[in-house]
C-alpha cells in the first residue's frame, strides 16, 4: 500500500543535502552531494564510470545494507521528511520506484509474470498505472507477454524493467544508465515515454546517464558529477554554453567536433564554478 505523503507544492519533491557514502568502513564513493528535485521534473545525473552516479541512486532507494555501505553525513529528504536509513520495502511504499542498471527483471519468468508479480501490494485501484496502461506505453511488451523475459532484446528488458516499477504507482521514479547499450531509435523512444509519464501522470524523474547528449535532450536540469562530487550543474541551455562541458562531455570545442582519442586525452580546465 503506497503511504500518503505530504503536499510538496512548496519545495523540492526529492533532496539531497551533503551526503556521504562509504563502502566497506574505507573507500569513500560520494562525499559532500547536495541536489534537489523539483515535482514533475526531469532531472539527470551525469558523468563517466566511477563517478558515483549509481551509489547516489541506490542511497535514495536504501540499498546501502546490502552493499555494504554505510552514510555517515548527509540528509536525503522525499516530500519534505527524512529517508534516511528507511527500509527498501518503506521506501518504497512512499512512491519511490528505481530500475537498477543490472538485475532489472526475473530472467526465467514470462513478461507477464514479471508484470503481474512486481506490484508490490499495491492494488489496481490505488495506483493511477495499470496494465492496459503498461500495453498502451509499451505495445511492444503486451506482443511478446508469454515471452520468457530471459529472450528479451536490451530494449525490450529496460521497458519491461521501467513498467514494473510503474505499477507500484510512483510519485518519483530512479531510472539507473536508461540508454546504456541501447539503440538510438529505442533510447528516442523511451525518452518519449518518460515525457509521456511526466505529461499524464505527473511522475518525477531522477535519470543516471554516461550519454550527456541524452540527458540533455530530455531532461529540464542536469547535475555533472566527477569523482563523487557534484562539480557543475544547470539547464541544458547553461551546459550546452559551457566551453568545457562541451569539449568532454559533448566532443565539439572550438575547432568544431573532435575525435574519441581526442576527448579522451582532453585535459579539462577545471572552469567549472567559475
Amino acid at each position: 500500500m503506497i503511504e500518503q505523503v505530504a503536499s510538496t507544492s512548496e519545495g523540492p519533491l526529492l533532496e539531497i543535502i551533503n551526503l556521504e557514502v562509504v563502502y566497506q568502513r574505507a573507500i569513500t564513493a560520494i562525499q559532500g552531494v547536495s541536489l534537489t528535485v523539483a515535482p514533475h521534473s526531469i532531472t539527470a545525473l551525469i558523468g563517466t564510470n566511477g563517478a558515483g552516479k549509481s551509489t547516489t541512486l541506490a542511497a535514495i532507494a536504501g540499498f546501502m545494507r546490502a552493499d555494504d555501505a554505510q552514510i555517515p553525513q548527509g540528509d536525503i529528504r522525499f516530500a519534505g521528511r527524512s529517508i534516511l536509513g528507511s527500509r527498501i520495502y518503506k521506501i518504497s511504499g512512499l512512491g519511490i520506484g528505481h530500475v537498477p542498471e543490472r538485475d532489472k527483471i526475473f530472467r526465467t519468468m514470462t513478461v507477464l509474470e514479471n508484470l503481474t508479480t512486481s506490484d508490490g501490494g499495491v492494488s489496481e485501484a490505488e495506483s493511477p498505472i495499470s496494465l492496459a496502461d503498461i500495453w498502451n506505453l509499451f505495445p511492444r511488451l503486451k506482443e511478446r507477454s508469454n515471452s520468457i523475459s530471459g529472450y528479451l532484446s536490451g530494449g525490450e528488458r529496460q521497458m519491461l524493467a521501467i513498467s514494473m516499477a510503474l505499477l507500484n504507482g510512483p510519485r518519483l521514479m530512479l531510472i539507473d544508465e536508461m540508454s546504456l547499450g541501447l539503440a538510438p531509435i529505442i533510447v528516442a523512444q523511451l525518452q518519449d515515454i518518460i515525457r509521456a509519464l511526466r505529461r499524464d501522470f505527473g511522475i518525477t524523474f531522477l535519470v543516471v546517464e554516461q550519454n550527456a547528449s541524452v540527458a540533455l535532450d530530455l531532461a529540464d536540469y542536469t547535475y555533472v558529477m566527477e569523482n563523487g562530487r557534484i562539480v557543475f550543474d544547470g539547464t541544458s541551455a547553461k551546459l550546452r554554453a559551457h566551453e568545457d562541458f562541451r569539449d568532454f562531455y559533448l566532443g565539439v570545442g572550438q575547432a568544431g567536433d573532435r575525435s574519441y582519442q581526442d576527448v579522451k586525452q582532453y585535459r579539462r580546465k577545471r572552469r567549472w564554478f567559475g
